[in-house]
């Protein structure tokens, strides 16, 4: 099994901030695309358009690890036994085979079996871990502490996921868990002063990323954001940018990276 373009791609700065882009990556690889169900094609699931919405982490000197593949290859937020992050709610799998719509996106009899399954773990999960988990111990040593902030979108309305519309704004922190608690007021009061509704540690409390990760006894902070995407970009297929909406939500995603920068700097000097 052999990918055909690299699992990642890393941009490396010399600040505190890693920011994880997990489920941007849009590419299939071509031994999958035949098995696929025409749900699959659509990609809907993806965290579309992030990397350009977060044009602005050179400016704060972050440390950047974006996936290539898409999420129906295999789940990069998910722990590598399947097991669920959200016990008796509804969730897709580390190998997904159904869609957040609940249409299935393999052709039948196509499914991966656990080989096939350990094989993707090996091919494509273990070396996004594998870097993300060297950068955060390579920003630590640098910094005095690494802060990770594992970036994510979603649908407004997800009935399977949530009740009603989901909050611009969903700051996870695994119940303040995966990181200091001044470390979430500081990002949650920088959201507060936005037009923007905000919820923290609501219906998305952190996937395996920032639960895995975030340490704060070892001085690695992990915080999660869940961005209601029509808060940037129009949520129907063929999901289109919305430059005007972008060029809005913008400041205040930057205004709350930048609030977790500065309390990293703060903090180490306390």
């Amino acid at each position: 099994m052999q990918a055909e373009i690299p699992v990642f791609k890393l941009r490396r700065g010399k600040g505190a901030l890693v920011v994880s882009m997990p489920h941007v990556g849009t590419y299939i690889p071509r031994w999958l695309l035949p098995r696929l169900a025409p749900e699959a094609h659509l990609l809907a699931d993806t965290d579309w358009y992030l990397e350009s919405l977060y044009d602005f982490l050179d400016e704060l000197d972050a440390t950047v690890l974006v996936a290539t593949h898409s999420r129906y290859v295999i789940d990069l937020n998910r722990p590598p036994d399947n097991a669920s992050l959200y016990p008796g709610r509804s969730t897709t799998a580390l190998c997904p085979l159904d869609s957040f719509g609940e249409r299935p996106l393999y052709l039948a009899g196509c499914a991966p079996e656990a080989p096939e399954v350990e094989a993707r773990i090996d091919r494509y999960w273990r070396p996004y871990h594998d870097a993300l988990a060297g950068e955060l111990h390579r920003v630590r040593a640098a910094n005095g502490q690494a802060v990770l902030w594992d970036a994510h979108s979603i649908r407004s309305v997800v009935p399977r996921f949530f009740d009603g519309e989901l909050p611009h704004l969903n700051i996870g922190s695994a119940d303040n868990l995966s990181c200091d608690p001044a470390l979430t007021r500081a990002i949650a009061e920088a959201a507060a002063e936005s037009p923007y509704s905000a919820v923290v540690n609501g219906r998305f409390k952190g996937g395996y990323i920032t639960r895995q990760y975030g340490n704060p006894g070892s001085h690695i902070h992990a915080i999660q954001l869940e961005i209601a995407m029509r808060s940037y970009m129009r949520e129907s297929p063929p999901y289109l940018p919305d430059d005007a909406l972008a060029t809005a939500f913008r400041p205040t995603l930057r205004r709350m990276l930048r609030a977790a920068r500065d309390w990293a700097n703060r903090s180490v000097d306390e």
